[in-house]
């Protein structure tokens, strides 16, 4: 036992500090230069949503004193901007570190992200068309994949998103609380600074400290390449996903699953303080828990699910663990169903770095940035469309969730005294509609996750068709090769794998 211990903590240290010198040597990078590792991309993460974390209850004040009788409508509609202008702008945005480098872009998509915060108090209106605006280059995420696949193999490579992921959810443990006690302390106006300056920390760090992590000879290669507006068109690549079966059925499994999962997260802490009667201090413990169970299942559980039963396995556990959490926000209506679900949807959070990892090790050297671009465009679109989805469904099944309500309910019952029993009878089975329906969705998602091969470079069995994929993730896929393409050339191709 001290032995698996021990050797546990080698193998993270040796993704934390950077990567191994073959590994370097493979992928051209010169040791003698600043040594890229997934620490910085940790701390990167770490501060971005952290500033974002502080920032929690100031935001539903804003929300409220700007749009005091839509409240729940505009901010859907900030987000469905923001959500669609990331899913057309990620695989841009990753494809184009590919050629330039991870650094300039996590600059400027850490930059984009935050540049909305210092303009909460000084202009909300502006704020909010900002916030919607920085929807072009709010795709840290798919940077910081790919930066950290440059810099891993691919036994490692779960592992590290692991840690990518469980660095964000750690971030969220602690801010909303800390944003909320500094709130009544001081004022919104000193947690607004304090996460501006905390924006401004990470974007210094970035400039200062985080080095390159693109190898030199596939900037050198690629840097003459000329981007047109053709070439550069997400949209044309998005349809070559038609040719590309296993990363199609990657973003099938991330629409399907984290669209009920974005709006969960928009909505589900109203939920408990409205519906289910939490008190703001027992919401607060729910927040920590889940995120510390968060920290602890993308790092120890992950590793384990990589290690005996592979991405797929990791991609099904986290989707069957998705439903039950999701079953129980539906169905349940006791506190302890509530904690019970917690405790569950922790576990579940390792889908998407597994996901992740899958895209990345189907992906080439020179291409993580389109594969985790794809993918995190998918999350942004969901993340316009989820809270809006959930939104609709409490909307028409009559559940309110403004804590005004109880007067304008009655006045509704009374002018439609049959539809009230209706969704009275509904609500007494299933508190939740929005959380039942999206457990349908993942259990879609888990019915794709079956058809996906073992190991990423397998063989995808769909109806009587068998169809090869290896791991190279090809410049004809956004048009930047001149060769020329077959009519249903693949977004993965074969040409730089050994048979």
């Amino acid at each position: 036992m001290n032995f698996s211990m021990g050797r546990k903590k080698r193998v993270v240290g040796k993704i934390i500090w950077g990567p191994r010198k073959s590994h370097m040597k493979e992928n051209g990078m010169d040791p003698s230069q600043g040594q890229a590792s997934v620490y910085h991309a940790l701390i990167v993460i770490f501060l971005e949503f952290f500033a974002w974390g502080l920032l929690t209850s100031p935001i539903i004040d804003v929300l409220n004193n700007t749009f005091a009788n839509h409240t729940f409508l505009m901010n859907g509609l900030i987000q469905g901007v923001k959500g669609l202008l990331s899913f057309l702008s990620a695989p841009l945005v990753g494809a184009m570190s590919d050629t330039l480098g991870r650094k300039p872009f996590l600059l400027i998509t850490v930059s984009f992200t935050c540049a909305p915060i210092p303009l909460m108090k000084i202009s909300p209106m502006w704020y909010f068309a900002m916030l919607s605006i920085s929807g072009i280059f709010a795709v840290t995420f798919s940077v910081v994949f790919a930066y950290v696949a440059d810099i891993t193999t691919d036994e490692d490579r779960g592992q590290a998103y692991g840690l990518v992921s469980a660095t964000f959810a750690a971030s969220l443990v602690t801010s909303p609380a800390l944003g909320a006690y500094l709130g009544k302390v001081y004022s919104d106006n000193f947690v607004i600074w304090l996460a501006t300056a905390i924006a401004v920390l990470d974007v210094l760090f970035i400039l200062v400290m985080v080095p390159e992590s693109l190898p030199d000879k596939l900037r050198t290669a690629n840097w003459g390449s000329q981007i047109s507006w053709e070439k550069a068109d997400p949209l044309g690549a998005l349809k070559k996903l038609g040719h590309d079966k296993l990363i199609l059925l990657l973003c099938v499994a991330v629409l399907l699953s984290y669209l009920p999962e974005a709006g969960e997260y928009s909505c589900f802490f109203v939920y408990l303080r409205l519906v289910m009667m939490f008190s703001a201090s027992e919401v607060a413990s729910y927040i920590a828990m889940v995120g510390v169970l968060s920290v602890v299942a993308q790092t120890l559980i992950l590793a384990l699910l990589m290690k005996y039963v592979g991405h797929k396995g990791a991609i099904m556990f986290g989707l069957v663990f998705e439903i039950v959490q999701l079953a129980c926000f539906g169905f349940g209506s006791q506190t302890w169903v509530m904690w019970m679900a917690g405790c569950i949807a922790a576990m579940s959070s390792v889908t998407y770095p597994a996901i992740s990892a899958f895209a990345s090790s189907h992906a080439s050297a020179d291409q993580q940035g389109v594969a985790q671009g794809i993918i995190t465009g998918i999350r942004g679109l969901c993340n316009g469309l989820g809270p809006a989805l959930f939104g609709f469904i409490f909307y028409l099944f009559h559940v309110d969730l403004n804590e005004t309500s109880d007067t304008q309910s009655d006045v509704h019952s009374s002018e439609n005294n049959t539809y009230h029993q209706i969704s009275s009878a509904i609500q007494s089975v299933v508190p939740g509609p929005p959380f039942a329906f999206g457990a349908i969705l993942v259990i879609m998602a888990l019915l794709v996750a079956v058809f996906m091969p073992e190991n990423p470079h397998g063989t995808i069995h769909i109806g009587k068709s068998k169809v090869r994929r290896r791991n190279s993730l090809t410049l004809q896929a956004f048009g930047l090769d001149n060769g020329s393409i077959e009519d249903q050339s693949p977004l993965i191709s074969d040409a730089d794998q050994n048979p």
